[in-house]
C-alpha cells in the first residue's frame, strides 16, 4: 500500500510559513482496480480480490540465531514456522516462507504487527514492516491456474502444489510471493505478494492475461 501527502493546511510560525501535512493511505492498485466484470462474456472463469488493511511483518534469523528463531516462533504462534517453501496456518496469522532463515507473518488487527512481534523476536530475528509495501491479490476460479501458467514457470498442478505450497517468482518482471490458501468452492485459492511499486503494472498483466476466461473483481479486507 503506498501512501501520498497531501497538504491541508499552512500554519504561521514566527514569521514562516510551515505546511501541515495529513497523510492519505491508500491501495497500491487505488487506481488500477475497478470492481465488477472485465473480460469474455459469460461465466466468469477467474476472480481477483486485493486484500486490503492487513499487517506484514518480515522475519530474519540473525547469524546463527535459526535456531532461536523458530523456537520464538513455535512459542508465539503455536506452530513451527516454515524452513521450506510453505505457507503455515496459525490461529491467526499465516507463516509464509521468504528464503532460507526468514518468513513473512500475515495477520489482521495488530496483534502480530511489527511493534508487538518485537520482544517475541528479541536477540533472534530481525524484523521488517512490509505493511504497506506490498500488495495482496487473492486467485482463484477454474481458470486460476491456466491463467498464471501464462505468467510463471511454476507447476501448479495440485499433485505439484497442494494447499500449503509456496514459493518466490518472478513474475512480471519482478519477483511475487506466491501461495496456495485453503481451496474455496472446490476450487483452488493462490495468494500473490508484490511490491508495490510493481503492483498496478503486474495487475494490468493479469487482467491481460485472464480476459479470456472472464473475471469477477474485487477487494475485501478478509485474509
Amino acid at each position: 500500500m503506498s501512501s501520498s501527502a497531501i497538504p491541508s493546511s499552512t500554519i504561521r510560525m514566527e514569521g514562516a510559513s510551515v505546511a501541515d501535512f495529513s497523510w492519505d493511505v491508500r491501495s497500491p492498485l487505488d487506481r488500477a482496480l475497478v470492481a465488477g466484470r472485465y473480460g469474455a462474456p459469460g461465466e466468469a472463469g477467474v476472480s481477483l480480490t486485493e486484500i486490503r488493511n492487513f499487517d506484514l511483518v518480515q522475519v530474519m534469523a540473525r547469524r546463527g540465531k535459526a535456531a532461536d528463531m523458530a523456537t520464538a516462533a513455535k512459542a508465539r504462534f503455536g506452530v513451527a514456522a516454515p524452513d521450506t517453501p510453505q505457507a503455515v496456518q496459525a490461529s491467526d496469522a499465516a507463516l509464509i516462507w521468504s528464503g532460507p532463515d526468514q518468513f513473512l507473518v500475515l495477520s489482521r488487527g495488530g496483534k502480530h504487527a511489527i511493534a508487538s512481534l518485537g520482544p517475541a523476536f528479541a536477540g533472534s530475528a530481525s524484523l521488517s514492516d512490509q505493511s504497506h509495501a506490498r500488495a495482496l491479490i487473492s486467485v482463484s476460479g477454474e481458470k486460476a491456474r491456466a491463467m498464471l501458467a501464462k505468467l510463471s514457470s511454476i507447476d501448479l498442478h495440485p499433485d505439484v502444489f497442494g494447499v500449503g505450497a509456496a514459493a518466490a517468482a518472478p513474475m512480471d518482471h519482478t519477483s511475487v510471493t506466491l501461495w496456495r490458501g485453503d481451496d474455496r468452492n472446490g476450487q483452488a485459492v493462490l495468494n500473490l505478494l508484490v511490491f508495490a511499486t510493481f503492483a498496478e503494472s503486474l495487475w494490468h498483466t493479469i487482467l491481460d492475461s485472464a480476459a479470456e476466461y472472464g473475471v469477477t473483481i474485487g477487494h475485501s479486507e478478509d485474509l
